[in-house]
């Protein structure tokens, strides 16, 4: 993958391009962020960049043996590290190379660990990275590498090591092989050793920028640029939340907005019978249409803050959403937006976690009726 396929993050690929054009290449790399951010992007386009015997103009050449291979997710010098299951059955994840290499390619190399698991079907069972899998790549690391300079190890998603691959990681990198580059993307540094994080340089990935959603959103998944700029502020920097948003547009985005319409207007008038009605309709649509809402409802809040404090230019509101959130604006100020957002989000994560849904959508609905009803 190019720099110039990456989606967004300019500055901070500048910056990447850079330290490697001028040898400041650390041997173990943190990259933290969301998958739906482009961490795993980022990541291939760095390997790609520092492969390639023939850059020019900040790019790979594309064309050379190097990148080729790169490009196919199988370059003999950079090895895949992610979480497996059955790791009773002693697989590493060389077991799953096959099936991870058609994932990534066909998902632009930006998904989630959810995405990854019903891919290789694991069910019920909890991704691991196992220490055969350290051990692993320590027989790697240890012969020469076959072409160019450099040998790479991806780790996505370090945060499922057992202790023992773990403490196994933290010796390699306290005392790395010459030429050897380490890239562990991350989605929760604090679930890392201390140890691991204070042996790695960070790089910090944030969300991708509107313009860069709303793009791919029209030439990658066909969007029409309406779609796309309403889908791309919903999606909040990510394009996994973005695939999901188009996805589900038309009936079910209809059915998002009168949702939340009617949560307003029922919490604005303090009907609260009703509210437990709107918590039992919103429990009974399941679980993924409930996270669906809550994506789109946390994005008609910010928007509506955003109208309060005068950033209508900022806006990527329009049509019915545009009307109702120019009235309803003023009800989201200063003195209750965050104690709103805070409620959506504590919301979304007990459903995700499997909490109760009658009972995190009714303690939900009765609490944003208290904040509407706040004056400010």
């Amino acid at each position: 993958m190019k720099f110039s396929q990456v989606i967004g993050h300019k500055e901070l690929l500048d910056t990447l391009r850079r330290n490697i054009d001028t040898g400041r290449v650390s041997h173990a790399q943190l990259i933290v962020g969301e998958c739906g951010w482009g961490t795993l992007q980022v990541a291939l386009a760095y390997i790609q960049y520092l492969h390639c015997p023939h850059r020019e103009g900040g790019e790979p050449c594309g064309k050379c043996p190097s990148c080729v291979q790169i490009e196919n997710l199988a370059h003999p010098d950079m090895h895949f590290t992610f979480p497996i299951v059955n790791p009773t059955k002693n697989p590493t994840s060389d077991s799953f190379i096959g099936e991870w290499r058609e994932f990534v390619k066909a998902h632009d190399a930006i998904f989630d660990q959810k995405e990854w698991y019903e891919a290789i079907e694991a069910g019920n069972s909890q991704g691991i990275i196992p220490k055969k899998e350290a051990d692993s790549i320590i027989r790697k690391l240890s012969f020469k590498a076959f072409e160019g300079e450099f040998k790479s190890v991806i780790i996505w998603m370090p945060e499922n090591m057992n202790r023992e691959a773990a403490n196994t990681l933290l010796k390699i990198l306290e005392e790395p092989w010459d030429k050897t580059l380490f890239m562990l993307i991350t989605e929760h540094p604090e679930q890392l050793l201390d140890t691991i994080i204070s042996r790695t340089q960070p790089i910090n990935v944030g969300r991708i920028e509107p313009e860069a959603l709303a793009a791919y959103a029209v030439e990658r998944l066909g969007a029409t640029p309406e779609s796309a700029a309403a889908a791309a502020r919903i999606a909040d920097g990510s394009i996994i939340a973005l695939r999901r948003v188009l996805a589900t547009e038309g009936a079910a985005q209809t059915d998002n907005f009168e949702l939340f319409t009617r949560l307003m207007r029922l919490s604005f008038s303090n009907r609260h019978l009703e509210l437990f009605d709107w918590a039992d309709q919103l429990a009974s649509a399941g679980r993924e249409a409930q996270k669906n809402f809550f994506e789109y409802a946390l994005g008609l809040i910010r928007e509506s803050y955003m109208l309060t404090a005068g950033l209508d230019n900022l806006s990527h509101l329009w049509g019915q959403e545009r009307e109702f959130c120019l009235k309803f604006a003023p009800y989201v100020a200063n003195h209750n937006v965050e104690a709103l957002v805070a409620e959506m989000e504590r919301a979304l994560r007990d459903l995700v976690q499997n909490g109760n849904p009658r009972m995190v959508l009714t303690h939900f609905a009765l609490a944003t009726s208290k904040l509407i009803a706040m004056r400010g």
